[in-house]
């Protein structure tokens, strides 16, 4: 294999260079910005944007397999910001893996791309798109996702989403540390009753996925043109695993709460107070994150078990056990 990673600067894309790397493949990672971490691994490196067609067509040249994992997430900004790299900056991808002739094209996709905001208890990728949208992040990645989805077996190219839901683990710069950042500023509220049970994905199973749906992905495989979910296979109550990050982490405890719709009704008010005053930052809430935070999500993984063989091979004990190593050694 000669892969091409995009994102590769970024949480799951690093790990699915090193897996690449382990394995022997041929890799180019491409990032935003340098990266010596990436640099170290011996690959090579090229410094490019998505939202950048003759960048991309560069980078796709001469490998036979993509990983596009680049996109920006996040809870709130303009859609402008989502919606070129997302969805522009994957169509790039995908013009520029036609064009260089490559074979193989797995897109890292999300679960919220068919989140409603409503209770999502052991659903499987039939469940449709929306057909309106709580965050711009969604509504991009959905789009992006349909637009790979449709272009697989055209021009020899094959394509397939996979749709981790809530990666975590060692070198996390975004979920753990703004959950642990906001405990020890006393900002952190459990939103809702607390029984709401949640899938998630430890980061090297995540990675280790995307390559078992490489392999897969043959012109007689069923995995072309397929979306599937990912977790670690057995959800867990979302309170109890953020109170277990925080404790390994040395952050006091969530002891407050919200009511649902509070959390609701407030993140609606700040949406309509940012857009009108055009305020820089986040909301500390919004609609998405308090529907997040309240229902229950989680999902049916059996089509990725069956087709490419998909397992969770570092427990979750394991995972939290190698998260508690890397939080102590970060700790002030």
């Amino acid at each position: 294999m000669h892969a091409l990673v995009t994102g590769a600067g970024g949480f799951l894309g690093q790990y699915i260079v090193e897996q690449l790397v382990r394995r022997g493949a041929r890799v180019r990672a491409m990032a935003r910005r340098a990266n010596p971490a990436l640099r170290e691994l011996g690959i090579e490196c090229v410094q490019a944007d998505v939202r950048d067609a003759r960048d991309v067509l560069a980078a796709c040249e001469g490998v036979d397999t993509v990983f596009h994992a680049a996109a920006v997430a996040g809870i709130w900004g303009t859609w402008e910001h989502f919606h070129g790299t997302n969805t522009l900056g994957t169509r790039n991808v995908l013009d520029a893996c036609r064009v260089a002739g490559v074979r193989r094209l797995i897109y890292t996709s999300s679960p919220s791309v068919t989140f409603r905001g409503a209770d999502q208890t052991g659903t499987d990728e039939s469940d449709p798109y929306p057909t309106k949208w709580l965050c711009h992040y969604s509504h991009t990645k959905a789009l992006a996702e349909q637009e790979v989805l449709r272009a697989n077996a055209r021009d020899g190219l094959l394509t397939c989403a996979l749709r981790p839901h809530l990666i975590w683990g060692p070198r996390d710069r975004h979920l753990i540390p703004r959950l642990v950042e906001r405990a020890r500023a006393g900002q952190l509220r459990r939103v809702g009753r607390g029984r709401n049970l949640i899938d998630m994905i430890y980061v090297e199973n995540a990675a280790e996925a995307h390559l078992l749906a490489a392999d897969a992905l043959r012109p007689d495989s069923p995995v072309g043109g397929r979306a599937y979910y990912l977790s670690q296979g057995e959800p867990v109550n979302c309170w109890h695993w953020i109170s277990e990050i925080l404790a390994v982490a040395g952050a006091p405890p969530v002891k407050r709460s919200v009511s649902y719709s509070a959390a609701w009704l407030i993140g609606a008010v700040l949406e309509t107070v940012y857009s009108t005053l055009r305020l820089s930052g986040e909301p500390r809430m919004t609609r998405f994150l308090a529907a997040q935070l309240a229902k229950s999500h989680f999902f049916d993984i059996r089509r990725a078990e069956r087709d490419f063989g998909y397992r969770a091979s570092v427990s979750t004990d394991q995972g939290m056990e190698r998260l508690a190593n890397w939080l102590v050694h970060r700790r002030p």
